[in-house]
């Protein structure tokens, strides 16, 4: 084709022998006739070759993303015309020496750039074919495929910028070492990025699709993206919040990614019991909690262990033997009662206990684990464990501390002075 352009410039300049005094016309031609040329080939390229090639993609036995493939063979159909306009433009009769060496220039700087936004499109394809794979989410790689982006496309621009002042780019490089300190602090947070972004990666500390919580941050919900720069998150009111990268190296996070993988989640709630109620079980007290099911195998066995304590003592002093507490039954019962829940895990940890006691009365612990990590799931298993506990509590002689409020308050002294007045009256 270069060979058919110098023809056309011989037979131009044969044509327009009689206007030499005209040498803008046979340069403005030869312009136009350059330009044809290069219109032509990337037609060719982009209606002919390109179509060809979507379809040869089409029916290849793997699967690729021709979309993507059509797009980037189509950015590098450009380089076709820009290479006829470089390598013809000193065929063109009469143009000026630097207009000539400025076109060619210029196109051989579209060159760099079209190869670089295609090569960069290479990098988001392959990128995309990896999160098809089924480890994709807990080792992303789209941190690497950016910064792989930012050196193309760093050394696109020494290219070019060599290319549009005709020198060799290592001239460029070597000055560059001057600016090593500025480079540094303008690409300060790309540097820790990347840094971070390796060290997430190779401890995988994060996952698309990790529950993580950062209150600092007000970040609580799901990772929907970690690129090099920022982490998204979707919390769970919709919001989205956006983290840079180095924060989660250089500051504290919750992951409950641990969780969702045990396939249960932790309940820990304490109930507040009044510790004016606890009290020894008498015969009445005794018989009321025989009727529990769920106590038979503990009343048993407690009984028996109370019995051979109390034989062994050296005095009859019933001040010293040792007697069922009705908080301590009520606490032999939720432990049975959620053993044999349906919806609490069997196989992990399974507590009840008391914790010190306070002005705000005698915690009773619960520390089980639902047999789901789905939160309304969740919500509700542990809401009908509390419901059911919180009812059968006074069945005991078990009272909830509730600090008392103002209708409290005025019913106290209502009932008061009734009995006053009552007292009143009978006198």
């Amino acid at each position: 084709m270069i060979s058919q352009l110098y023809i056309a410039s011989d037979s131009l300049q044969i044509l327009t022998s009689g206007y030499v005094e005209h040498a803008w016309f046979q340069a403005v031609t030869g312009l136009l006739l350059l330009g044809a040329f290069a219109w032509a080939a990337n037609w060719v390229a982009k209606r002919i070759v390109l179509t060809l090639l979507l379809r040869l993609i089409d029916h290849l036995p793997f699967q690729v993303e021709a979309a993507h493939i059509g797009a980037v063979v189509a950015r590098l159909s450009n380089i076709l015309p820009a290479l006829i306009i470089q390598s013809g433009v000193a065929a063109v009769p009469h143009l000026p020496a630097r207009l000539a060496a400025f076109i060619a220039s210029l196109s051989a700087a579209f060159i760099i750039l079209t190869l670089a936004i295609a090569l960069s499109g290479l990098l988001t394809l392959g990128n995309d074919l990896y999160q098809r794979r089924p480890d994709a989410a807990n080792r992303p790689i789209k941190g690497y495929v950016q910064v792989a982006k930012l050196l193309v496309y760093g050394a696109a621009s020494i290219l070019i910028i060599a290319a549009l002042m005709d020198q060799s780019p290592l001239l460029l490089l070597s000055g560059l070492g001057a600016m090593a300190a500025v480079l540094m602090l303008v690409f300060k947070d790309t540097i820790l990025s990347l840094v971070a972004s390796v060290q997430i990666g190779s401890n995988d500390m994060i996952r698309v699709g990790d529950w993580i919580e950062m209150p600092q941050l007000n970040a609580n919900g799901d990772v929907v993206d970690i690129a090099l720069h920022t982490v998204k998150i979707q919390n769970f009111d919709k919001t989205i919040t956006t983290i840079p990268t180095h924060r989660l190296i250089s500051e504290s996070f919750r992951n409950w990614r641990g969780m969702q993988e045990s396939g249960g989640r932790r309940i820990m709630r304490a109930l507040m019991i009044d510790q004016g109620s606890v009290a020894f079980l008498d015969e009445a007290g005794l018989a009321e909690v025989s009727r529990f099911s769920l106590l038979r195998d503990y009343l048993q066995d407690k009984q028996e262990d109370l019995s051979r304590w109390n034989l062994d003592l050296a005095n009859d002093n019933a001040l010293d033997s040792r007697r069922l507490t009705n908080v301590g039954t009520f606490r032999a019962y939720v432990l049975a009662y959620l053993s044999a829940h349906p919806n609490v895990r069997d196989d992990q940890t399974l507590l009840v206990r008391q914790l010190a006691p306070s002005e705000y009365g005698l915690p009773l612990e619960i520390y089980a684990f639902a047999g789901t990590t789905v939160w309304a799931e969740y919500e509700g298993i542990q809401a009908d464990i509390f419901d059911h506990l919180i009812a059968i509590l006074p069945e005991f002689g078990l009272r909830l501390y509730q600090r008392p409020a103002g209708n409290d308050l005025t019913f106290s002294r209502r009932r008061e002075e009734r009995s006053i007045e009552r007292s009143s009256t009978v006198g």
